[in-house]
């Protein structure tokens, strides 16, 4: 598979070879590169990634591309055949080569007194998990902004803010977790403002952002559409106006509030997990 290119290699720094092997689709081993890399001002990753490798035909054509790249090798592969021919190949021409899930699964094994299944993509097993986040998301995509109110009820989690704050990719981040995600718009006078007010059961967040940081996104947004960018919907004061509603709307209900301002959508969904096991431990 052809390197992909770190979204940051316009920054100063290192730059070497990262290859993931995987036998299953590989989205572990980014997700975790991903987060340690974002340690590191300097060092700029040019990733290689190997999905689905499962047989010493497959494995033998990673290795040529590791030959030919050399680096580091994070891998995470349960067969031991596949895992002995991959670490003597590393040892053998000195580079660096890492078992990315072996030490969570031996402390786990160690504690329950159990073997592993050698199961490729374990994780990732059509069971009643995954159907469960299927059911989310469809619920989730149906409930987007303000869309078919009447059986909000059954959501887990209800996400109330004015335009352009993070709630859709918010609400599809906690799909991905099983979770029933829907998000209404705080726009004065409409519908929603009053299915929220009468809603029971949901967990209701507000999310409000800084009152610049929503002129530039809006403006970008209109930029984007070809549309103009001079309206109420981008004018300072008229924003400004907005989230001042929307927090009074927020407090006069008693519902937690997040700031999105400085936060990734991750973080702003694990704040709400938090405020989830909060309320289901109370």
């Amino acid at each position: 598979m052809a390197p992909v290119p770190s979204r940051r290699s316009n920054r100063l720094g290192i730059y070497f070879h990262l290859h993931l092997i995987s036998d299953a689709t590989g989205e572990t081993l980014n997700a975790v590169a991903k987060a340690a890399m974002a340690q590191f001002d300097t060092g700029v990753p040019i990733t290689h990634s190997y999905a689905l490798v499962r047989t010493e035909r497959h494995l033998a054509r990673v290795l040529d591309q590791v030959a030919n790249a050399p680096g580091i090798v994070i891998y995470t592969l349960v067969n031991d055949a596949l895992r002995m021919q991959l670490e003597e190949y590393c040892a053998a021409r000195g580079i660096n080569c890492l078992s990315l899930l072996d030490p969570v699964i031996s402390m786990i094994g160690n504690y329950l007194g159990a073997e592993t299944t050698h199961r490729p993509g374990g994780q990732h097993a059509l069971d009643e998990e995954y159907f469960e986040r299927i059911a989310a998301l469809q619920y989730t995509m149906a409930h987007d902004d303000g869309q078919l109110g009447d059986d909000l009820a059954e959501a887990d989690v209800v996400l109330a803010g004015v335009s352009r704050t993070s709630k859709t990719p918010t609400c599809v981040y906690l799909a991905n977790r099983g979770l029933k995600a829907a998000n209404i718009p705080i726009v004065l006078g409409t519908p929603q403002i009053a299915a929220l007010e009468n809603l029971r059961g949901p967990l209701i967040v507000g999310l409000t952002t800084s009152p610049d940081l929503l002129v530039d996104i809006r403006r970008n947004r209109m930029r984007s559409i070809d549309q103009p960018q001079d309206s109420q919907y981008t004018d300072p004061e008229k924003v400004a106006e907005e989230i001042r509603f929307a927090r009074r709307f927020f407090s006069r209900h008693g519902w937690p509030v997040i700031d999105v301002t400085r936060r990734s959508v991750e973080e702003t969904a694990a704040a709400i997990l938090n405020l989830l096991t909060e309320r289901d431990a109370s």
